[in-house]
């Protein structure tokens, strides 16, 4: 069968089987065909709102079957589906509204007490659904324009690492090209249960989450908020068979069983094991392998690319933190300043094009040109190389990447070295311009739950891995790095948080 919009995933599991368990929630179960129900009341609701293809739906949500509805539903009439996370504070809410220019927004107060509270002053209204509230309706300004009304599926917003978000436009064809990939990529079947934590706000969850799973008919465990407890609780009582998130996820899922006292993790299902959205460590791959006795696959993914654009190979086991290969319908290039291509083995930029590509960031012609090339490529920011056997490496960002003595220094290769160190549960590795021109590289640690850093053993430690232009000038310890809701360190912030002395 063919599909043009995401929500046909859907209306097939529904066809072949309605009755099937699709969603488990907290004491509950949804199928498909209960799931269908409160779509087809969505999408009437929307369209009595007046919203036609092309127009903004805003959800500030946290996970739940609402959500799911209301995504499907939004791709039954055409609108763009707009997830923001809800615990978003209110200046950033304005932004994204800003940004979106949103003919409706909704917020999944039942589940979520940010979203309530957003409800509240945005002065919501109910919905057809008890759980959820929405905003007045309001004519929406910012009218989508000719080919990109029936393409767009979603507009998902970029983490703001390193400056203001920008809304990418994801296409209905580079989500169901990645549900293709992401389920063959883990031979998902519908006997396969996911940990379904990660916020559909997010390309990992909506992609390789909520699609994947609608493609290969397999369920999801629904779940609103990270809770250790309940990721263990779900793996060893309802068989929880995939296991992914950032490698943040996995950190705390150690530190859970590290003050639980427990080595091995009961998980009779489990038999994958994903992490993405940020760098890997080496150590914390380690770690998780040891603890999980499965391997850690990982890969290189980003929302304007639709999810993944190279996975490391299933039952192939990896003894370093490579990307692995591209995926089906993706190219890339390694390309020098001047977007020269670069041999096996050097590092440059890493360029993109493919079946996922966005077609731009909303509304936002002059940030869009500034990452377009010549001949469809999008310079991603992103540093790595590839190996003889055309793995890929991702070794850092283009803007983080710290000029010292005239020598690169890639913040990644310094945190891999840190984390190494006994009672550091993480690192982030800055670099801060000095008067000469030259690059103060900091470091910020975060210990282990009452760990005490020797901080002259570490200065020794980094003495004996690293060259003396890649060693810190100084290395903070700080008691949680601040972190996206999708797992990514806010570099951005450390630095306002800590002043030049």
């Amino acid at each position: 069968m063919t599909h043009h919009r995401i929500h046909s995933l859907f209306d097939q599991r529904l066809s072949a089987s309605p009755d099937r368990p699709f969603l488990l929630l907290p004491g509950a179960s949804m199928s498909y065909a209960e799931l269908d129900a409160w779509v087809t009341l969505l999408a009437q609701e929307l369209l009595d709102d007046g919203v036609r293809p092309g127009d903004r739906v805003m959800v500030l949500a946290e996970n739940c079957a609402e959500h799911v509805a209301l995504i499907l539903a939004c791709s039954r009439v055409g609108a763009w589906s707009c997830g923001v996370n809800a615990r978003m504070s209110p200046g950033e809410i304005r932004a994204f509204v800003d940004k979106a220019d949103p003919r409706v927004v909704y917020f999944t107060s039942a589940v979520s007490e940010a979203a309530q509270q957003h409800a509240v002053r945005a002065d919501a209204r109910p919905s057809v659904l008890p759980a959820l509230q929405r905003s007045p309706v309001r004519a929406a300004a910012l009218a989508a324009q000719g080919e990109l009304v029936e393409r767009v599926a979603a507009v998902i917003f970029t983490s703001g690492t390193t400056g203001a978000p920008k809304g990418v436009l994801v296409t209905h064809a580079g989500l169901l090209q990645f549900a293709r990939v992401s389920a063959a990529s883990r031979a998902l079947e519908p006997e396969d249960l996911s940990y379904a934590y990660l916020p559909m706000t997010h390309i990992f969850g909506l992609g390789t989450v909520l699609m994947a799973s609608l493609q290969a008919g397999a369920g999801l465990v629904m779940r609103s908020r990270f809770d250790p407890a309940d990721v263990f609780d779900a793996l060893a009582r309802l068989g929880v068979s995939n296991l992914q998130g950032p490698p943040a996820m996995f950190t705390r899922l150690l530190a859970w069983l590290d003050e639980a006292g427990i080595d091995k993790p009961h998980c009779p299902g489990l038999r994958y094991v994903y992490t993405g959205a940020a760098p890997l460590d080496m150590a914390l791959k380690q770690a998780v392998q040891h603890r999980f006795g499965q391997p850690l696959y990982h890969g290189y993914g980003l929302s304007e690319y639709a999810g993944a654009l190279c996975l490391t190979l299933r039952g192939v086991l990896r003894e370093d933190t490579s990307a692995g290969y591209l995926v089906d319908g993706a190219e890339l290039r390694i390309v020098d300043g001047e977007g020269r291509d670069l041999p096996a083995g050097e590092r440059g930029e890493i360029w993109m094009r493919g079946i996922g590509l966005m077609p731009g960031y909303l509304g936002d012609e002059a940030s869009t040109a500034q990452v377009m090339r010549p001949g469809g490529w999008y310079a991603s920011g992103d540093l790595g190389y590839l190996a003889p056997d055309g793995a890929l490496f991702v070794v850092g960002r283009l803007k983080e990447m710290i000029i010292r003595s005239g020598f690169n220094v890639y913040p990644g290769e310094v945190e891999a070295v840190l984390n190494s160190f006994a009672g550091i549960r993480c690192s982030a590795v800055i670099g801060r311009r000095e008067s000469d021109g030259n690059e103060e590289i900091l470091a910020f640690v975060e210990p282990v739950p009452d760990a005490t850093i020797d901080m002259a053993a570490l200065q020794a430690f980094l003495k004996e891995n690293l060259a003396p232009y890649k060693r810190p000038e100084r290395v903070v310890c700080i008691a949680a790095l601040p972190m996206t809701h999708s797992g990514k360190v806010l570099k951005r912030s450390l630095l306002e948080l800590h002043p030049q002395p």
